[in-house]
C-alpha cells in the first residue's frame, strides 16, 4: 500500500495565493483566447517606489486599480486580474470594447 505524506517542509515558503489570477487563466481557457499576460509597473513618489500592475487579455491592456507596496506586488498582479476577469465577465465581446487604464 502507498503512503503519501500531506507534510511540507518548513523550510519552504509558501507560494501566494493567487485566485483572481488562477480565476482568469481558467476564464480565457474556456473563452479559448491566449493566455493572460501580466506586466508590473512602478512609480517613484518620494523616497518609495509604488507598484501596480498591467494585464493584457483578449488583446485588451487592463490596469489594476490600486499601487502597492513592493513586498505586494502579487496584490497588484491580483487587483489586475480581478479587472480582467470583471470586464471579461461583463460581456466583452471584442477589444475594442474596452478601453485598458482608468
Amino acid at each position: 500500500m502507498a503512503y503519501k505524506s500531506s507534510s511540507s517542509s518548513s523550510s519552504k515558503q509558501a507560494a501566494p495565493a493567487t485566485p483572481w489570477q488562477d480565476r482568469l487563466k481558467q476564464t480565457c481557457r474556456e473563452l479559448q483566447v491566449q493566455e493572460p499576460t501580466f506586466q508590473l509597473v512602478s512609480d517613484r513618489r518620494g523616497g518609495r517606489t509604488a507598484w501596480s500592475s498591467k494585464v493584457t487579455v483578449y488583446g485588451t491592456e487592463l490596469s489594476a486599480r490600486f499601487w502597492y507596496d513592493g513586498k505586494n506586488t502579487n496584490n497588484a498582479k491580483e487587483d489586475a486580474a480581478e479587472v480582467a476577469l470583471t470586464w471579461l465577465n461583463s460581456g466583452a465581446s471584442s477589444p475594442s470594447t474596452s478601453r485598458g487604464g482608468w
